[in-house]
């Protein structure tokens, strides 16, 4: 790349927009809700009823209308209402899955981290929630899967913790 004299090297920076710089960000993470799916389903409907309206009245006299517009107008249409029944609306946040694993497992939770997933054919939004016990090292850690729509537990796994919990050794420091 051919950078102008005038332009100095350091003045070249690759940097995030000012609304996705966490530096910058204050208070909770809002996760989006999954019924935002609509909206493009409801797009593809619009684009499918266009294409089957396009096949239909002018591909017997247009050279440009032909079995596509068809093939296009049903695979829209499939995929804006696999859309539509998939938006789920999430009645349950992230705060109300760590309520609900805690119950599930039966005991004290220590640290504790919650990610949506989604779950099934339809994509129905999942909380997966990993739980450790209150001692240190934790002695018990469980995985708790807690449905966003309604709040039922789907499963949950309890175990002894496996993992070894020490104190990573000092690096050893030699001089060149």
């Amino acid at each position: 790349m051919n950078v102008p004299d005038s332009v100095e090297s350091d003045d070249l920076r690759d940097e995030l927009p000012a609304d996705l710089n966490p530096e910058g960000f204050v208070g909770a993470y809002q996760f989006p809700d999954n019924s935002r799916r609509r909206i493009p389903g409801a797009i593809y409907l619009v684009l499918a009823v266009i294409c089957l309206v396009l096949f239909v009245t002018v591909s017997d006299s247009s050279p440009l209308v032909n079995d596509g517009f068809g093939w296009a107008a049903l695979a829209l249409g499939a995929m804006g209402l696999l859309c539509i029944t998939s938006g789920w609306r999430m009645h349950v946040d992230e705060k109300q899955a760590l309520v609900e694993a805690q119950q599930a497992i039966g005991f004290p939770v220590g640290h504790a981290s919650a990610q949506q997933v989604w779950h099934g054919l339809r994509s129905r939004p999942t909380w997966r929630v990993l739980c450790y016990s209150t001692e240190e090292p934790p002695q018990r850690r469980g995985l708790v899967l807690v449905d966003a729509v309604d709040g039922r537990v789907v499963e949950h796994l309890v175990e002894d913790n496996p993992e070894k919990w020490s104190a990573a050794p000092e690096p050893s420091r030699t001089g060149n």
